[in-house]
């Protein structure tokens, strides 16, 4: 039985393969700033993340992109916050934004474990502990504009 469900879900892997790549190496593109954001992972929190994401924003990347990203993040340091992307600018904030292109949804910690590499990007996707909705063209650009 275990068998089986290992070969359909490799079966399934290399045929959705490039897709998992793509949201591991998205979210920790998104990420990779977030370590230097706080003295160690235990005492990061999302807002820690968001503000580190906020000095690695690369406006020239960001030309011709008009996209708006929401993060709704349960757990004792969650919350909601937004990136609102317009033709090299950037606004970011605390809350919800109206018609996001893309919205990402996990737990405080697993997200900030995931921004520190303690946690693969593609199996908390897999594993359904981060959930990825709505364009995924929108989605990769993300971690263009903040390497």
């Amino acid at each position: 039985m275990i068998c089986k469900r290992m070969t359909k879900m490799q079966g399934q892997l290399t045929q959705k393969g490039s897709f998992f790549v793509w949201i591991g190496r998205l979210v920790a593109a998104i990420c990779v700033c977030a370590t230097t954001a706080a003295a160690s992972p235990e005492d990061s929190t999302p807002q820690g993340v968001f503000d580190a994401m906020r000095s690695s924003f690369q406006p020239a990347k960001a030309k011709g992109v008009h996209a708006r990203y929401q993060w709704d993040l349960s757990g004792p340091n969650g919350g909601e916050w937004w990136i609102d992307v317009n033709d090299g600018t950037c606004k970011m904030g605390k809350g919800k934004i109206d018609h996001p292109s893309v919205t990402f949804t996990a737990k405080d910690k697993d997200w900030v474990a995931i921004c520190h590499d303690q946690l693969s990007g593609t199996w908390a996707y897999m594993t359904g502990r981060l959930k990825v909705r709505g364009d995924q063209g929108v989605a990769r650009k993300l971690g263009e504009m903040f390497p």
